[in-house]
């Protein structure tokens, strides 16, 4: 009886477990393919440049890229996530390395919108800005899936450096992160000046001359 009655817990234990691994993985969801993910963003980042915004849709990025509508579907819910995405996989969601130095950390963040914005994603931007503008949905999907994130790391930078004294404390943060990015913004949808090699380096000098703290 003692044996039985042990084999059969087991049987349960053994089930229970396989029943919660089961679930986790549900929960989880399918693990990301780098490489479909890779075609992906290609294919929505060109239909943006191409096309534009209204060019773009699960079911035909899924034909450009030859896979399934579902394989699309289960991995973003909807045309803007997607669009979010691909965003987001061109120009980082975490900008800002801890480099130990203020310089160091900007020059990390800007510099990941210099790289994005010479590549495919740049002359997709003026579509894109211009879409966001007729589409409030899609503005809001930006704003927090793509810019919030990214501020958000940038804001830490800033915290980081305020703490080693390397900045002045009560500084318009948000005033402070537009004068770091907009230049590459601005130079993109205007065209009136190159994304030259240095202009990481000018902007950040510019901005910590602004934030910079007192000499001691």
């Amino acid at each position: 009886m003692g044996i039985k009655g042990g084999s059969l817990r087991n049987r349960n234990a053994g089930r229970n477990n396989t029943e919660r691994n089961t679930a986790r993985a549900a929960a989880l969801g399918r693990p990301r393919d780098a490489r479909i993910d890779s075609e992906v963003v290609s294919a929505v980042i060109h239909a943006l440049r191409n096309d534009g915004y209204r060019s773009v849709t699960i079911d035909g990025i899924a034909r450009k890229v030859g896979r399934a509508r579902t394989s699309l579907y289960r991995r973003w819910p909807s045309k803007r996530n997607l669009v979010a995405y691909a965003v987001v996989s061109e120009m980082g969601d975490r900008p800002t390395a801890d480099t130990g130095s203020i310089r160091g950390d900007l020059e990390s963040a800007v510099m990941t919108l210099m790289k994005a914005f010479a590549g495919p994603l740049g002359s997709a931007l003026a579509g894109l800005v211009a879409d966001m503008a007729l589409d409030a949905e899609l503005a809001a999907s930006i704003r927090q899936q793509v810019l919030a994130v990214r501020r958000k790391s940038m804001i830490e930078a800033l915290e980081r450096a305020r703490l080693r004294g390397e900045i002045r404390a009560g500084l318009d943060v948000d005033l402070v992160l537009d004068l770091l990015t907009g230049p590459f913004y601005f130079r993109v949808l205007f065209g009136h000046a190159p994304l030259s090699r240095d202009l990481p380096r000018k902007v950040v000098d510019y901005v910590l001359r602004v934030i910079g703290s007192a000499p001691r």
